[in-house]
């Protein structure tokens, strides 16, 4: 039979958010969390059997992303806003830009309903660069060098 004892849970648990460094989804951190839950709980009820460990480190996961889904998520969501109100946001290039071809820039909020969106420049800039969104056009944001 295997035993899982509490530093297994610390061990995944930071694996886990460790991921959710590498991948940032904001996924793998609720079950990180859930996993170093079920850490504390293993170490102050060693008894604790695998079946409970299990059903302990999936009930936390759940009500943690619930959580994060209904109440702070939401508050972090914007609504649609005129070109105005982008023109000056800074982000980052996911995908590199140059003259007569598309680029792709996230950012950290949504922007008018989407964190990404589809870029052009006048120069080549490689992607991981800060930009800055410079003007409107269509449905395509004109971007700068930050």
């Amino acid at each position: 039979m295997v035993e899982l004892l509490w530093w297994h849970w610390v061990v995944l648990g930071l694996a886990l958010i460790g991921a959710e460094m590498l991948v940032p989804t904001f996924w793998l951190l609720w079950f990180g969390l859930g996993a170093l839950g079920v850490a504390l709980a293993a170490a102050m009820a060693p008894g604790l059997g695998i079946g409970g460990q299990l059903f302990l480190w999936t009930a936390v996961s759940f009500v943690l992303t619930v959580v994060w889904l209904r109440w702070f998520k939401p508050r972090t969501r914007t609504q649609a806003g005129s070109a105005a109100q982008i023109v000056g946001e800074v982000g980052l290039l996911t995908r590199a830009v140059a003259p007569f071809e598309r680029g792709e820039v996230r950012f950290q909020k949504p922007l008018a309903g989407s964190d990404t969106w589809a870029c052009i420049a006048d120069e080549r800039i490689e992607s991981g660069a800060r930009v800055r969104v410079a003007a409107v056009e269509g449905s395509l944001l004109k971007i700068v060098r930050n």
